[in-house]
């Protein structure tokens, strides 16, 4: 007996047993990697599911800015 495994996009809820255009992305602090679908990347425990290219930018965007904080400016020391 087989199971059907079914995907929920991170962005909007949708859910997919067949998410064929769909995104795949594993991040970190400093490392985030964009895949296209694939069943082995979208089953690995820290993956993040994103129903199309609109929704993975969406994430991408959050990423940038939880970790990216403005440059302190520069000082002169005399």
């Amino acid at each position: 007996m087989s199971s059907l495994k079914e995907f929920q996009c991170e962005i909007c809820g949708t859910v997919s047993q067949n998410p064929s255009r769909w995104f795949v992305i594993e991040c970190g602090d400093a490392l985030l990697s964009v895949i296209k679908w694939d069943l082995v990347a979208a089953n690995s425990p820290t993956a993040r599911h994103f129903c199309g290219e609109g929704h993975a930018q969406v994430y991408i965007s959050r990423w940038f800015e939880s970790i990216c904080a403005p440059r302190k400016p520069l000082t002169r020391i005399s």
